[in-house]
């Protein structure tokens, strides 16, 4: 029986690695975290019987406390919550779903503890990757991808890491304004950020698709994860998402993972890694597919992706003020006090404005996503 914890549990990367807990039945979940989801997160725990359960604010963990009393379980709140989550010593594997910045402490405790990591948090390597990637060296951590594309690369390495990667093809959807140009893109509204052709995924990550910021965060995981240099990492929009992710060797091969769009594959294939295990849903059909089709991303409508470049490229703390203002400027286009275009122009002022530190720590990490919320807050 493996046993995991998951960070996010509510969220949708969670409810998916949840459902494929109900279909393979041999994994045991130990500790399940949430943000301010008490009704799925109390129906959760009534269904997996975890060990210990977390929201993020105490006033929220103690009406749960008082509804699960008639159970087991250990409900906790904030950074302490989700530190005691992570280090739990029946736990093998950690989920970090979790959404932002929040990730990056649990998932450090983590790895100081031994767990093996699903990684979904992309804001953790975006922001400490070089912190995360040595730290999980030292301590013989497998790190192990959930995003569809990641996973997809790491798929293609499999059984190949004594040979010479030329490139890694990263491919994106292009989101629901594929196409579209700039004076478009000024009209369009959160419900239609919200409508992404291909994927079921939360909030913030639709629009950051929209945005083609999303594939700028990828870009900065990707060098962290797969140990390449930026320039080897290239972004080829693929609307039909039936090809993940590629990747070139220097003879001139190149391997792909190819699926239909379900997300429960990376999770799946990360939990059980190095094993598949037979999954329910639709399988490709290739008589059905009447074309794949690979096109060069817009950079200069979709200029957060640009961006992203630019600050992996100026590196120390630069990326975590890209990825800060970027959460800023969603959470504030969802509540409609900007307008879908200024989400690049808060992206692109905060890195220019935040101070810069070469080698951030932690601290200095948390730091520069406080400036970069004050920063937006004096203007915005």
């Amino acid at each position: 029986m493996k046993k995991i914890a998951i960070l996010g549990s509510t969220g949708s990367i969670g409810t998916q690695t949840l459902e494929i807990v109900r279909e393979q039945k041999d994994i045991v979940v130990t500790a399940l975290a949430a943000g301010r989801n008490t009704t799925l997160l109390e129906a959760q725990i009534r269904e997996f019987s975890p060990k210990i359960a977390a929201l993020w604010e105490e006033e929220a963990a103690a009406s749960l406390r008082e509804s699960v009393k008639d159970l087991p379980v250990q409900i906790v709140s904030g950074m302490e919550g989700l530190l005691e989550i992570a280090t739990m010593p029946d736990t093998e594997i950690l989920v970090t779903a979790i959404v932002g910045m929040l990730g990056i402490r649990p998932t450090i405790a983590a790895i100081e503890a031994g767990k093996t990591i699903a990684l979904a948090n992309k804001e953790t390597l975006v922001t400490a990757g070089h912190i995360i990637m040595p730290l999980a060296k030292q301590n013989h951590v497998p790190i192990l991808p959930v995003d569809s594309e990641h996973s997809a690369i790491f798929q293609s390495l499999h059984g190949e890491r004594e040979n010479k990667i030329q490139k890694i093809l990263l491919t994106a959807s292009g989101g629901p304004f594929r196409g579209k140009k700039e004076a478009e893109l000024a009209q369009m509204q959160v419900e239609d950020a919200l409508k992404h052709p291909n994927w079921s995924m939360g909030k913030k990550i639709t629009i950051d698709s929209a945005t083609m910021v999303n594939k700028g965060l990828e870009v900065m995981e990707a060098k962290w994860l797969f140990d390449v240099e930026l320039d080897q990492i290239q972004v080829v929009v693929h609307p039909q998402s039936i090809v993940h992710s590629m990747v070139e060797y220097e003879d001139g091969a190149v391997i792909a993972q190819l699926g239909t769009p379900d997300m429960r594959l990376p999770i799946q294939y990360a939990l059980y890694y190095p094993k598949r295990r037979n999954l329910s849903g639709k399988r490709l059909d290739f008589y059905q597919l009447s074309n794949l089709t690979f096109e060069k991303p817009d950079l200069e409508t979709f200029w957060g992706l640009g961006l992203a470049f630019e600050a992996m490229k100026r590196g120390g703390n630069i990326p975590t003020a890209y990825n800060a203002a970027n959460e800023k400027a969603v959470a504030l286009f969802l509540e409609k006090k900007i307008s879908f275009l200024e989400i690049p122009k808060i992206i692109h002022t905060c890195m220019e404005q935040c101070e810069f530190v070469a080698h951030p720590n932690v601290t200095e990490i948390l730091e520069t996503e406080a400036e970069a919320y004050a920063l937006i807050e004096s203007r915005w």
